[in-house]
């Protein structure tokens, strides 16, 4: 339903989040048809006419109480039903963390009001000397796990990926694991849904996603330590 309205799925994830949203809004969509239309029907069938009176309802027989704990019993079968699916997704995606012997971490930390993307070099990993830090670029590559940790220099920013359906609370003090695997190419936004200032609203990001061969190309044009001595220890 999101990516009907113009924002595509390009996480793992994203497609399961989705799910939950659609399952949300079409419960909430039939009760809100169920209810208007009852609604409605009342207004009509008990519209005042001549010659009737009206009548004072306290709501203590049985049959007036129907209208209340019928529906509430239906709405609780429902309400499992949405609680059983989001902590389905929130576990995939908050509480477990993949593992691949070809995953990439990256750091991003945020800060009043940027953010600096840190990726691994020529060699493929974290905190040595070929390190790519680029401020405001995040580039990944497509159909590869990623590991972020996320870390904070001042206040409380949120790291969110839209098309991921990705969005975490990066906190001052603490680095926060988490994953995310791109499924499509291109370009999109990130964003800080967190108000961390007066300039909240100008620390906007891009997140690249590419090809093995275009992102290994991104490497290898950034990297100002060759491959060779990048693998050097």
């Amino acid at each position: 339903m999101i990516e009907m309205l113009g924002l595509p799925a390009a996480s793992s994830f994203a497609d399961d989040i989705d799910m939950v949203f659609s399952v949300i809004f079409w419960i909430v969509f039939f009760w809100f048809l169920l209810a208007e239309g009852v609604f409605f029907y009342l207004i009509f069938r008990f519209r005042k006419k001549e010659g009737v009176r009206a009548q004072y309802i306290t709501g203590e027989l049985k049959s007036e109480k129907r209208w209340i704990t019928i529906p509430h019993n239906l709405i609780l079968v429902f309400d499992v039903i949405i609680v059983i699916a989001a902590v389905k997704v929130w576990y995939t995606v908050k509480q477990d963390l993949p593992d691949a012997p070809d995953k990439q971490i990256v750091r991003i930390v945020a800060q009043q009001w940027a953010w600096t993307f840190v990726h691994p070099g020529p060699d493929g990993q974290l905190d040595t000397p070929d390190d790519i830090a680029k401020i405001n670029e995040l580039h990944v590559q497509v159909d590869r796990l990623h590991h972020f940790q996320l870390e904070s220099k001042d206040v409380v920013h949120s790291f969110s990926v839209p098309v991921f359906r990705l969005k975490q609370d990066a906190i001052p003090g603490r680095v926060i694991t988490g994953w995310f695997t791109p499924t499509k190419t291109g370009e999109y936004d990130i964003q800080c849904t967190e108000i961390c200032g007066v300039g909240h609203a100008l620390m906007p990001a891009r997140i690249f996603i590419e090809t093995a061969d275009q992102h290994a190309a991104w490497v290898a044009s950034n990297s100002s330590v060759s491959v060779a001595s990048a693998t050097v220890r």
